[in-house]
Formats: C-alpha cells, sequence, structure tokens
C-alpha cells in the first residue's frame, strides 16, 4: 500500500506521510505568518489580517471544488454572461459566492467589487453600520474555460483601503482608486499543488496548501523576478491582430542572438502564467489589438493586483508606456494593455512600443 494511505474496513484514508510531517515541523503557517507580521501592515488592528484569513478559508473551499471537476456537475458553461459579455462558467458562478458569502459573514469589509458582477456590493454589519475600513476586488476565477480541460486556474484579490468617511455607505469612489494605494493584493493558483501568494507591500511570499490537513505552509519566501528572463507569454495567435510595436517585439524575441531565441510559453490563464514567469524569469503580454483596441485585461481585478505583486517581487509592470500603478481607473470594469513580468524584459517591449510610435 502507497506511503500516506490507510486502509480501514475497506476504505482508503489519507495519513500524514513523511513530507507532511516535515512540512509541519519545518514551515509557517500562514496564519502564524499573518500573526508574526501583523505589525508592519499600515493601520494595523487586525482587519486585514482577518481579510487575508478570509481569502484563505474561501481559498480552501474552491479547491475542493475545482479538484472535483468531472466528478461532479460544477464543469461547463452556467448558462449566462457576465458583465463584459463573457460566458460565464458554472465554476465563476460558484467561485464569485463562496468569496462573497465568506467576506460578508466575517464582517471585515465595507464593500466588494468583482469581475463577475455589474455593480460593487455595499456591505453592511449586523447592527446595519458601515464601521469597516477595507474594499476587496477580485477576480474570483481567472481562466475558468481551463476547467473543462483539467489546465491550471487562479483567484486574484486586491484590498484598498477606503476613502469616504467611516460610518457612510461605500461609493463608487473607493474602489477607482489607483493601484499604488492598495495596501494587500495576491493570487491563489489551484494546479499540481494549490498555492496562495500574497503582498501587503514588504516583498512577496508563498504558501502551499497541504490537502492532508488542510492547512497553507509557506514554502516560497521572499518571491523575486530574476533581472531578466527567457520567456515570452503572449497569445501569438492575434500576431495579426496586435499593433506594430508587439509585433516587434515578438521578432526581437525569435531572433537568434546572444541567449535568444526566447521560449514561447503561453497558458492563457494569468495567474499560472505570471507564476511560472515570477519564478522562472519572463514577460507576460496582453496587449491592445484590433479585436480589443483597449486591451482584455481589467484593471482593477488584474492589472493593478499583479502589478503591485510584481514590483514587490522586483518586477515591473505597465501598458506598453505607462506605469500601471498609477493609473487612474474611470469605471469599474476597465480594460488596459498589460506587460508585465522582468524588469528588463519589459522595459525592453516598452522601448519597442515608443519606437513604433
Amino acid at each position: 500500500m502507497p506511503v500516506g494511505v490507510l486502509m480501514q474496513n475497506n476504505t482508503i484514508f489519507a495519513r500524514p506521510n513523511a513530507i507532511d510531517i516535515v512540512m509541519t515541523k519545518h514551515n509557517k503557517t500562514l496564519g502564524e505568518f499573518i500573526i508574526e507580521n501583523q505589525q508592519a501592515f499600515q493601520y494595523s488592528s487586525g482587519e486585514l489580517s482577518r481579510i487575508i484569513n478570509s481569502i484563505r478559508l474561501a481559498a480552501k473551499v474552491v479547491n475542493y471544488k475545482v479538484n472535483k471537476a468531472g466528478l461532479v456537475d460544477i464543469i461547463g458553461g452556467a448558462g449566462a454572461q457576465n458583465i463584459q459579455g463573457e460566458d460565464q462558467q458554472k465554476l465563476d458562478v460558484y467561485a464569485n459566492e463562496v468569496f462573497i458569502q465568506t467576506l460578508i459573514n466575517r464582517e471585515i469589509v465595507c464593500g466588494i467589487a468583482s469581475e463577475e458582477n455589474d455593480d460593487f456590493i455595499t456591505v453592511e454589519g449586523n447592527d446595519k453600520s458601515h464601521s469597516n475600513k477595507y474594499v476587496v476586488l477580485m477576480d474570483p476565477l481567472d481562466g475558468s474555460s481551463n476547467i473543462d480541460v483539467n489546465v491550471s486556474v487562479g483567484t486574484i484579490f486586491s484590498v484598498y483601503r477606503r476613502i469616504t468617511p467611516i460610518g457612510t455607505p461605500v461609493t463608487l469612489e473607493d474602489f477607482l482608486q489607483p493601484g499604488v494605494n492598495q495596501v494587500a493584493a495576491g493570487y491563489v493558483i489551484y494546479g499540481t499543488s494549490t498555492m496562495l501568494v500574497y503582498t501587503t507591500g514588504h516583498g512577496v511570499n508563498g504558501f502551499t496548501l497541504n490537502p492532508a490537513i488542510g492547512t497553507f505552509y509557506l514554502s516560497h519566501p521572499n518571491m523575486t523576478f530574476a533581472e531578466d528572463g527567457n520567456i515570452y507569454s503572449i497569445n501569438e495567435g492575434n500576431y495579426v491582430h496586435f499593433p506594430q510595436g508587439v509585433k516587434n517585439y515578438l521578432k526581437y524575441c525569435q531572433t537568434e542572438e546572444g541567449d535568444r531565441p526566447y521560449t514561447s510559453r503561453y497558458i492563457g490563464s494569468l495567474v499560472s502564467d505570471f507564476h511560472r514567469n515570477m519564478i522562472k524569469g519572463g514577460i507576460y503580454i496582453y496587449p491592445t489589438s484590433s479585436k480589443a483596441p483597449k486591451g482584455k485585461l481589467r484593471l482593477l481585478y488584474e492589472g493593478n493586483p499583479m502589478a503591485f505583486i510584481a514590483e514587490q517581487a522586483g518586477g515591473k509592470a505597465s501598458d506598453g508606456e505607462n506605469r500601471i500603478l498609477e493609473i487612474t481607473p474611470t469605471e469599474l470594469h476597465q480594460r488596459i494593455p498589460f506587460f508585465c513580468g522582468s524588469k528588463n524584459m519589459v522595459e525592453k517591449a516598452e522601448e519597442f512600443m515608443l519606437e513604433s510610435k
């Protein structure tokens, strides 16, 4: 019988194996890490820690469903579209509900905005007050179309301190803040292992879920981008629709010179592509195109949180010209072009974009 498997009354149970025991002894849990670093949070009073803990709980629930895809009726289309006109998957709807309800039930945020919802949600406490200080923006299931083919997907989240007076209902102004105002951002990747990666402005740390005991452990401390990389991630099937600067950069990536040509790797899930490039060194590009003249990724739910993580990990993120975190949003579902990854690679892409103008 395999190590880590226990049979009792003809039923197979998982039991902690040697790897589980080593991880338990030598790695901090996410909860321990949050407590140890709470004083580093600006305005520290416990709410931000509780938000991260709530996201951890919701992620475990979603992870359970993701891992049952194909066994239960959770894959495929939900028969509806979101505000962007995209077909919603059943898991999109499920993940959205889980994250929203977990945050509401904990009474720790005053507002929530989701890529799957037309408008933001105002959250009241049991006493009908609006005394909480933070708003959360999220993409509850990034790359959900990959679920049907068993490819990694993820969750992206972003946390801001509200700017309207405490005690009043949140307004659109609380959500339309530039990314530099973020107090925390992160993502969960549901892949061969499930990881929660986040930053509060003091570096980036990754935590891997031990499914045997349902606990996240610090597995990737102080994650960083290499200044240079050799991977570029872009949907080259849209090449004919790209602006000339992007076409020129791709030719540069493919030219045999020095450490080039680079390797092309594209999963189609932002979280997965970003995560690989941060670990291995690379650039992710989703530019404007003749099919998507404003770009496709959302500034508030994808661009800002991933840009914040990238910069905290020593990388860079821009729209091809401007720093993502300095863009002032004008609408809840605003789209942007997105260049993100190893600093030198992003700057080289920006050079090609500038020259083509």
